[in-house]
């Protein structure tokens, strides 16, 4: 029986990437870095989940990382510049630059309405979390979810599992009762990781990804109804 909705957040319940995109732009000219991610670009980062990894990731691209300087100073600029990238971040939601993909919400209406858990499974900041969840959701946003797991609670990011395991714990719910809700292969393979069937919704920056295991590949939620997140869910449950 299906009993919980585990939600990832960026590119999942809504289209943020191109948002996050600017606000990385926007942070490297604030510090002085002469960088530019395009969409090109920032679709291969995206393979790195999490936003001071991406960084990480990226500068050790390029092969100038300033080791003079030593690990910490490193890590504290990497720091700086992911803060300045989340309060832009934070402003364009606040502005209307980001909405919730289609689907979403009256889906998320009525699996509450019909008993059923919400948790948040991600591996982005508690700050975007609220920020997003705020405006499409209003001030009492975090009572309709049981479980929020972000970046904060679980350090090891997505494909790793952490973040669904310790979701599935404080749930206190085996993971096939519950069925979880990802738009990339990093998080499908997170989901798998920790037992669950998975839903993927892709997007523009996730539809080249191989997606092998997931219960359905849909291009959004928009006319999904829950019944037939059942149905699949009862499904899988059966081939299992």
């Amino acid at each position: 029986m299906l009993k919980a909705l585990i939600l990832d957040v960026d590119g999942t319940l809504a289209d943020t990437e191109l948002a996050h995109l600017a606000a990385f732009n926007h942070a490297f000219a604030e510090v002085g870095l002469d960088w530019h991610w395009d969409v090109p670009l920032y679709t291969r980062l995206l393979e790195v989940s999490g936003g001071k990894e991406r960084i990480r990731a990226y500068w050790e691209s390029r092969g100038d990382l300033p080791q003079a300087i030593g690990t910490d100073a490193i890590g504290q600029t990497i720091v700086r510049i992911h803060d300045i990238k989340t309060a832009a971040y934070e402003r364009a939601v606040q502005d209307g630059q980001v909405q919730m993909r289609p689907g979403v919400l009256p889906l998320l209406s009525v699996a509450a309405d019909a008993g059923l858990a919400l948790a948040i499974a991600t591996t982005t900041s508690p700050v975007n979390i609220a920020s997003l969840l705020r405006r499409a959701l209003g001030a009492d946003w975090r009572s309709r979810f049981a479980v929020i797991e972000d970046a904060s609670t679980a350090p090891r990011k997505k494909p790793d599992p952490m973040v669904y395991q310790q979701t599935l714990t404080r749930l206190g719910l085996p993971a096939h009762n519950c069925l979880a809700l990802e738009d990339s292969a990093n998080g499908l393979k997170a989901a798998l990781g920790a037992g669950l069937p998975t839903v993927i919704t892709t997007n523009a920056f996730t539809a080249h990804q191989t997606f092998d295991g997931a219960l359905r590949v849909l291009p959004s939620l928009d006319g999904i109804s829950l019944p037939q997140l059942r149905a699949w869910h009862a499904q899988c449950a059966v081939t299992a």
